[in-house]
């Protein structure tokens, strides 16, 4: 039984990691024409507890694209300086959108594995009780 509970476990802290992705994503499509914005970031890490790993995985912190920002040409825009340039996003919306397909798909896949977790429980508890 310990491994069914384990399965649940490894696909939950898989789903709360992805939907953690989907939400830097979507701050990163929102602000992607906020001038100077940079683009967000997660790694997942591997939970460890109590020096044993666990296999399930979290989300490591946040980082910031450090690619350089875009130096666009706008003198009527009101952050352009002297010279008419100011410092664009780094968020690319293809990268993002792709990544957003990817963290979804993903997020499904241990949905999946967390119903089918379940329902091999319940269906072992209904042979048990016969």
């Amino acid at each position: 039984m310990t491994e069914k509970l384990s399965a649940v476990q490894i696909a939950a802290s898989g789903m709360r990691s992805q939907s953690e992705r989907l939400r830097h994503i979507s701050e990163n499509i929102a602000n992607a024409d906020t001038p100077g914005y940079r683009r967000k970031t997660i790694a997942f890490e591997e939970q460890i507890d109590f020096g044993r790993h666990t296999g399930a995985v979290e989300a490591g912190p946040t980082r910031l694209d450090r690619r350089d920002l875009p130096e666009i040409f706008d003198p009527a825009h009101p952050m352009a300086g002297d010279d008419g340039y100011y410092m664009g996003s780094n968020v690319d919306l293809v990268v993002e959108i792709a990544d957003a397909k990817e963290a979804g798909r993903s997020y499904e896949a241990n949905l999946r594995v967390f119903e089918q977790s379940r329902q091999m429980g319940s269906s072992l508890l209904d042979l048990i009780r016969r």
